[in-house]
């Protein structure tokens, strides 16, 4: 599961399951050819901004290597929740790109709060999930990432797929980091992953 904006037409994509430091091989790493993408049929620059990959091959399941988790149907993360978000986007604005993956604790911004004009206003809405703003952001090369946050369960869900930051800066006040919000795409999960993948998919979604 990734951005819609981060597939291009045309190009041939892997994904790199296990990895953490990116400047050597550690070992725990899969190397896996993209089969094909599914962009969100309503993808249109800003909105639904998700995709699926369906890899060529199945992945081996590791200590390092694990299924996510996916949030209910509908789910709407309370303001406040304390969520994070990791990868290997720059560490500031304009700054360098980091070998090793980064985490950052990022706090959800409710859409009420988001939405406000002086906020992000119209350029959000409900099936987003706005989230950090204050000290910590996503920031340019975290596209396509987890926003990783508590389930009603306690367990870890994926609830956002990292869309965009501010033009002005990656921690821009009032300008938190905005998500795809992966509970508003269930159905479309589901029904895309019925039609073109042949394993259970019910172990994936609960």
């Amino acid at each position: 599961m990734t951005a819609a904006h981060c597939i291009s037409s045309g190009r041939t994509y892997r994904v790199v399951l296990g990895e953490y430091d990116r400047s050597v091989i550690e070992g725990p790493e899969q190397f896996i050819t993209v089969e094909k993408a599914f962009v969100h049929e309503d993808y249109d620059g800003d909105g639904n901004d998700i995709a699926l990959l369906k890899l060529s091959e199945c992945a081996e399941l590791t200590d390092e290597v694990k299924p996510a988790r996916l949030p209910p149907a509908g789910y709407i993360l309370p303001h406040g929740t304390e969520c994070y978000v990791s990868g290997w986007g720059r560490l500031t604005t304009g700054g360098l790109l980091p070998n090793v993956l980064q985490e950052g604790l990022l706090p959800v911004v409710d859409f009420e709060h988001c939405s406000q004009p002086d906020w992000w206003g119209s350029y959000v809405d409900e099936t987003m999930v706005c989230a950090g703003g204050y000290e910590v952001s996503g920031c340019n090369g975290d596209s396509g990432g987890p926003l990783n946050c508590p389930g009603v369960n306690c367990e870890w869900e994926v609830n956002g797929i990292a869309s965009f930051v501010s033009a002005r800066g990656c921690n821009t006040e009032k300008k938190p980091t905005v998500f795809t919000r992966v509970s508003a795409y269930i159905d479309w999960i589901k029904k895309t992953i019925a039609s073109n993948f042949l394993f259970n998919y019910r172990m994936l979604i609960t």
